[in-house]
């Protein structure tokens, strides 16, 4: 893979010798898990390299600037029409770097990895208020297909007759 896909950015392959960095990353986009809960996604995620990728952008001084994962998807996925289908998973670009490149460069890596696995599309998605979001998969080329409200229902709750 390239290493130079944005001016003064590295891209690379999270391996083992990077999960504590991706966990650290992970942790920033999703504060609700715990760093160890990240730690541990990381870990398990190296050991599959043929379902899942993540991807880290470090400046030229080795500074994390930001992370994407990705994963194949065998069952449907919502607007594509092959299987599998690549899905990124998470984009992450550390608010300071944004608007520079970063993320476009993380995609590219997605996409590559995608290619090399056979697939034709790579889909994602986003909260549906996440406006940010939205204009940031626009902006590297994603097309909205459909919007979705998920629904679940507690079956522990006694419904009253």
């Amino acid at each position: 893979m390239p290493d130079d896909l944005v001016t003064g950015v590295v891209i690379e392959t999270c391996s083992a010798a990077h999960v504590s960095a991706w966990a650290e990353l992970r942790t920033e986009l999703w504060p609700d898990g715990t760093a160890g809960e990240h730690l541990d996604f990381a870990i398990a995620a190296v050991g599959e390299p043929t379902r899942l990728a993540a991807f880290l952008a470090r400046d030229d001084d080795g500074h994390l600037l930001g992370f994407a994962e990705a994963s194949l998807r065998f069952d449907y996925v919502n607007g594509c029409s092959t299987s599998p289908v690549a899905f990124l998973e998470g984009l992450y670009v550390r608010e300071a770097v944004r608007r520079r490149g970063v993320g476009r460069g993380l995609i590219a890596a997605v996409e590559l990895w995608a290619r090399e696995r056979g697939c034709t599309e790579l889909a994602s998605d986003a909260l549906i208020d996440n406006d940010a979001s939205h204009r940031a998969h626009e902006g590297v080329g994603f097309a909205e297909t459909e919007r979705v409200v998920f629904f679940r229902k507690d079956l522990d709750i006694q419904i009253p007759k």
